[in-house]
Formats: C-alpha cells, sequence, structure tokens
C-alpha cells in the first residue's frame, strides 16, 4: 500500500466498536431521561423546576452559556490559526469546527427549554424589536450557526469525493459521498473557489463569534443587578470562552487520537502547542477575572460588598474557588512547564478547565440574581435561594449528552482529520498509476 492509500486508510472514518456502541446508548439513554423530564416540565410548568422570581434565571442560562463559550472554539482554531498561516493546527481543525457546530446548535435548544413557553418562539422572530439584546442574540446565534456550518461543510468538499472511491464497495455510502462532495473533481477552477470561500468564511466568522460572546456578555451587563453592572463583560466573555473552547478541543483530541489510533497525526507537538496556546488564555482570562472582581472590591457600594462576600467566603465560596482555582490556576501552574503540555497531564488539565468553565457560568449567573438591587417585598424565605431541581439536572445533562452525541455522530461519518490538506501539506498526492510521489 502507498503513502497515499495509507494516509486515506488511516484517516477515513471507522465504524464503532463494542466500546463505541456502549457509548452511544448511554448517550441515547441520558437523553430519553431528559425528553420525559422536559415533557414533564412543559406538562406542569416552570414551577416544578427551581427557579421563582428571583433566580428567574437558573442552571438553563448557566449551560446555554457554556455552550456559547464552547463554541468560540470554531473560530480561534479554523478561523484564527487558519488565517494566520498556523498549519500544525491541520490536524484540530475539523475537530474544533465539530465541536462549535454542536455546541451552537444546543445552544438554541437550550434557550427553548428555557421558556416557560416555547410554542411561542415564533413571537421572537415576528414581533422581535432591536432595542431588545434578546432578539440581537437570537440573531447572532443563527447567524453564526450557518456559517459554522458552512465552515465545516466546504473543507470537507475534497474528503468527500476521496470517500466516494473509498467505499466503492459500499454503493449507498458512496453515493452518499458523492452527492455530497458536489462533483468535487480538484480542477483549478474548483480549488480557486474553495480557497476563496473557505478564506470568505474564515474572515466572517470572526467579527459574528466575537458579537455572539458580546451580546450574550450585553444580556447581563444591561439588567441593573450586582455582579452584573460592568463595562467589562464583553472581553471577560470572549477570554473565558477561548478558555472553554480550547479546553473542550484538548479533551476531545485526546479521546479521539487514543480511541481511532492517530498518533501519528495528532503528535505531542499537537498538544505541546495547543498547552502553550491554552496557558496564553487562562493568563488573560486570569486577568479578566482579577479586573472583574478587583474593581467592585475597591468601590465596596453595599450591594456589591454582599455580592463579593457570598463568592469569596459565602454560599458559593468553593464553587467559586474550585473554579478559579482549579480552572485557571492549577492549569497555568502545570502548562507553563513542558512536561504538563504532554497528552496526559493536557488531558487532564482540559477536563479541568472545561469542568471549571461550567461551574464560572453557574456562578455568574445564580449569585447575582439572588442579591438585586430592590428586593422583591413578600416572597417566601425558600425563594431566597436556588439550587436546581433534579428535573433540571436531567435536561442538563441532557443537552450536554446531546451536544456528545451529535460529536459522535458527525466523527463516524467525517473524516476527523482533515484527508486533502493533510496529503497536501506532506507531500503526498494521488497518481494515476497509484503512485505516491
Amino acid at each position: 500500500m502507498n503513502k497515499y492509500d495509507q494516509l486515506v486508510e488511516d484517516l477515513a472514518p471507522k465504524k464503532f466498536g463494542k466500546l463505541g456502541q456502549i457509548w452511544v446508548g448511554f448517550l441515547i439513554v441520558v437523553i430519553l431521561c431528559a425528553v420525559y423530564a422536559y415533557f414533564q416540565q412543559i406538562k406542569h410548568g416552570l414551577s416544578i423546576t427551581g427557579m421563582r422570581d428571583y433566580a428567574l434565571w437558573g442552571v438553563y442560562i448557566s449551560n446555554f452559556v457554556f455552550f456559547v463559550a464552547i463554541s468560540l472554539v470554531g473560530s480561534l482554531v479554523t478561523a484564527i490559526l487558519r488565517l494566520s498561516g498556523a498549519t500544525w493546527s491541520t490536524p484540530l481543525t475539523r475537530i474544533a469546527e465539530v465541536i462549535a457546530v454542536a455546541a451552537i446548535i444546543m445552544a438554541g435548544l437550550t434557550i427553548i427549554i428555557d421558556m416557560g413557553r416555547p410554542e411561542r418562539i415564533y413571537n421572537i422572530f415576528l414581533h422581535g424589536r432591536l432595542q431588545s439584546p434578546i432578539i440581537w442574540d437570537v440573531l447572532v446565534i443563527s447567524t453564526y450557526l450557518v456559517i459554522s456550518l458552512m465552515l465545516l461543510f466546504y473543507p470537507l468538499l475534497p474528503d468527500f469525493a476521496i470517500m466516494k472511491k473509498y467505499y466503492q464497495n459500499n454503493p449507498k455510502l458512496s453515493k452518499l459521498y458523492g452527492k455530497l462532495s458536489l462533483n468535487w473533481v480538484g480542477n483549478q477552477q474548483q480549488v480557486k473557489i474553495y480557497n476563496k470561500s473557505i478564506a470568505t468564511l474564515s474572515v466572517l466568522i470572526i467579527p459574528v463569534a466575537f458579537g455572539i460572546h458580546t451580546v450574550t456578555a450585553w444580556l447581563f451587563a444591561t439588567t441593573y443587578r450586582p455582579g452584573w453592572d460592568s463595562s467589562n463583560f464583553g472581553p471577560y466573555f470572549i477570554a473565558g470562552a477561548f478558555v472553554a473552547g480550547s479546553g473542550a478541543v484538548v479533551v476531545v483530541m485526546s479521546v479521539l487520537r487514543k480511541v481511532y489510533h492517530l498518533e501519528a497525526y495528532i503528535t505531542d507537538l499537537h498538544f505541546d502547542k495547543m498547552g502553550k496556546l491554552l496557558v496564553l488564555l487562562c493568563l488573560i482570562y486570569l486577568y479578566f477575572n482579577v479586573n472583574e472582581y478587583l474593581v467592585p472590591a475597591y468601590k465596596t457600594t453595599t450591594e456589591e460588598a454582599d455580592h463579593l462576600a457570598d463568592l469569596f467566603i459565602g454560599d458559593y465560596a468553593i464553587m467559586f474557588w474550585g473554579a478559579i482555582i482549579g480552572g485557571l490556576v492549577i492549569p497555568i501552574l502545570v502548562l507553563l512547564f513542558k512536561k504538563g503540555r504532554k497528552p496526559i497531564p493536557l488531558l487532564i488539565v482540559g477536563i479541568l478547565v472545561v469542568v471549571g468553565a461550567w461551574w464560572k457560568r453557574y456562578i455568574i449567573v445564580t449569585p447575582t440574581l439572588l442579591r438585586p438591587f430592590l428586593p422583591i417585598q413578600g416572597v417566601p424565605k425558600s425563594w431566597h435561594s436556588y439550587f436546581p431541581t433534579a428535573l433540571e439536572w436531567t435536561i442538563t445533562f441532557g443537552t450536554l449528552a446531546s451536544a456528545l452525541l451529535i460529536m459522535t455522530v458527525l466523527f463516524r461519518y467525517l473524516p476527523i482529520i482533515p484527508i486533502h490538506e493533510t496529503a497536501e501539506e506532506k507531500g503526498i498526492v494521488e497518481t494515476h498509476n497509484s503512485e505516491s510521489l
């Protein structure tokens, strides 16, 4: 087998083994439990959740902000690194694109889950007003989803054509890949349009990605509450999103490398590069965290002081310090050293970063809601606190499982690493006599 055929064989999609089937079955069970819980929520209303007049946003919105953050990785790895000419990121581009698509799909669905009357979603489109920041969020999420799907699809055209040949013994799959390739033959005109389209999409997705995170930040910052009343929220959210997305890529690339035996393509070099990128992003995000809490601590208004006390030494101190130390400080200390950027340590750091990122979104949302500038009068004492009910956790885990299922299915039928781009970078070409140069 020549080098080109070996490359295609290595990177072509593989069937699930027994472990893969168990994984898919587990995700489906979690999703079905979440669907049942959601039907209960629709039947009985949001009153069966832990959300009340104080905590009108709960774990669902925390989860939404997390998904939005993770989705930014598509613009980071695929667009920014591609435009900067960082060819080392090629094996990671499709992983980042798939994560971004799965995350942004679930971000949109999570908003619908949070609505008490999801059948009225059409009102946002029919009667949305530009004065409302919510309509901005809907517009940028929709736009970002479309561009992310296109940025995933266009680079796949040559790979679909390769898969059409690879699955010649499976007429159904071969026909499907052939249609998806849009008759790609790799002539000069197609290559020109292909390169121009990818470059255009890479440029377009960056301002849209920044827009979706700034608009989400504005949804908080334009609400007059302690902890959200900040002009720092835009860059604070963007920096945090880069960290969360990069951590997600590290975790997914580690798992895929092991499961699909891609050690020859996702090497220690890629872990080292991602480790350096992640430590830089963590340092930037740590700076914004210091800025976010130092300024209100310096001003020490009564409301802000109470809010910070809740975070630093109060009810949310364990979650807060766990997210800061476990999700930022420890990763920085580990990744500053070369040994910390090896596959196993980096995988552990990636998990810490992702888990810390999720809890960080939770403590951004919940403590602030429980301390409004103007407390509501005459409400039950139980409304002054919030913790998600079992139903909310079930639905939340279902959304996370759905995102993982979308990624799993896409990785089953798409080449995880771009075959065409990898062959070009390695100087491996297909010839008519099937010999590689």
